[in-house]
């Protein structure tokens, strides 16, 4: 993680969204399919029993003109017929549908016709539709057990195929990552399929190549610029040396020490950036270290060692002495340069602290870190903006961890981890 990012709140997998959507979708196609079948059969159902009634009601009355009796099933003016078919106007047939449960008959369709004229008794056949209907709930049932079963299996499957979407995701996240923490040769490589992923993948790659290529000729113009200004600038060192005593000598010898300073500064990262550094590594006492790396600055500057449990195995640190100097200095140096006294230094087990009590350091420093030639708001002060930018690459160079903060009652803060 980017030592100076900030932690984001917890969020809920791609992988399970994906998973939820489908789940979710199932189950409204389930529903709409289930309610489009239930009535389209009980429709159905319905269409076939007028069908069967009015069929049946026919062949009553064929049969009732004929012999005068009734057929199977047929009644004359029944005490359940509803009364839309009690008082037919004319001698056609007529249908009517019935919803009460009476017993063990259930709902019903009613046939009817008039026998004899307009003062005659009305003919009428019922279909009991109860067995449909109960088939119509076994239907129902069947078809919820079947969507339950399709839906226990079509959710594991959607997870599945989400978790392969989210780990080709996930690798693209995690190269955007390493390359947004500094490593530039972090690459996706070539992804399965050829989809928008694969596309996203791709173009990620391709803006790795075209930022390490844009950061390589940045770091070899700065590498060589510092190369060529230093041999000048050792000749300008050499003239003033010549100059007579006095307020204009002076002047000069401090404007070419710092330009000198510059140049060295710029060597120092071009080497970091080239990764041409290696630590020389010694087992030192850590308070000692720092105490002596504060005094060379000549600032005024507090120094605090704390003891900590452990013995003396906890006082002594496995590092690189000359970086360890010079990180504690740079920070020395800018808490003096672009923050206000006292300036505190605290070291305390494998931790040193160094806290000024200025403006602090700006949100775009917090969030992104130092950058070259950038020193933040105006209130910081001036200067090129590579003490930090050295130490942060010294830091990492050593294993070490540092960190920049603000102090809740004003100041900047920070803070050097070392390694164990």
């Amino acid at each position: 993680m980017h030592p100076f990012h900030r932690l984001r709140p917890a969020r809920v997998s791609l992988r399970w969204k994906i998973a939820a959507l489908a789940a979710a979708t199932a189950c409204l196609v389930v529903a709409a399919v289930g309610v489009l079948v239930h009535l389209w059969t009980a429709h159905d159902i319905r269409d076939r029993a007028e069908a069967q009634a009015f069929n049946s009601v026919y062949s009553a009355m064929d049969v009732y003109r004929r012999t005068g009796t009734l057929a199977d099933g047929a009644e004359l003016d029944p005490a359940e017929l509803p009364a839309a078919l009690r008082q037919p106007a004319d001698g056609n047939r007529h249908t009517a549908y019935d919803g009460r449960v009476d017993g063990n008959v259930g709902p019903s369709v009613w046939a009817a016709q008039r026998v004899g004229g307009p003062d005659g008794p009305v003919l009428a056949v019922r279909v009991n539709m109860s067995s449909e209907l109960y088939g119509l709930h076994r239907l129902d049932v069947s078809m919820a057990v079947a969507s339950l079963v399709a839906l226990a299996a079509a959710v594991p499957l959607a997870v599945y195929g989400a978790g392969l979407l989210g780990r080709r995701l996930r690798r693209v996240s995690e190269t955007a990552g390493r390359i947004s923490a500094g490593d530039l040769d972090a690459r996706t490589g070539p992804t399965k399929g050829r989809d928008e992923v694969a596309d996203i993948a791709a173009t990620v790659d391709l803006m790795a190549d075209s930022l390490g290529r844009r950061l390589r000729t940045e770091r070899q113009f700065t590498a060589d610029v510092a190369h060529e200004l230093r041999t000048p600038v050792g000749g300008l060192l050499a003239a003033v040396d010549l100059l007579p005593p006095g307020e204009t000598e002076d002047l000069l010898r401090a404007r070419v020490r710092d330009l000198r300073g510059l140049v060295e500064d710029l060597l120092e990262i071009s080497r970091l950036d080239a990764g041409a550094e290696q630590p020389v590594r010694a087992r030192v006492p850590l308070g000692a270290v720092v105490s002596e790396a504060v005094a060379r600055t000549g600032l005024d500057a507090e120094v605090t060692v704390t003891d900590v449990k452990g013995g003396e195995a906890a006082k002594t640190v496995e590092t690189d002495p000359r970086r360890l100097e010079r990180i504690v200095s740079n920070l020395v140096v800018n808490a003096h340069r672009h923050g206000d006294t006292p300036v505190r230094v605290t070291v305390e087990g494998r931790t040193v602290v160094v806290r000024d009590h200025g403006p602090g350091f700006p949100p775009d420093l917090l969030l992104d870190g130092p950058r070259r030639f950038h020193t933040g708001t105006t209130e910081r002060g001036s200067g090129h903006g590579l003490g930090l930018t050295i130490a942060l690459g010294q830091a990492r160079l050593l294993g070490a961890e540092l960190s920049l903060d603000n102090a809740p009652d004003g100041g900047a803060v920070a803070t050097l981890r070392l390694p164990n």
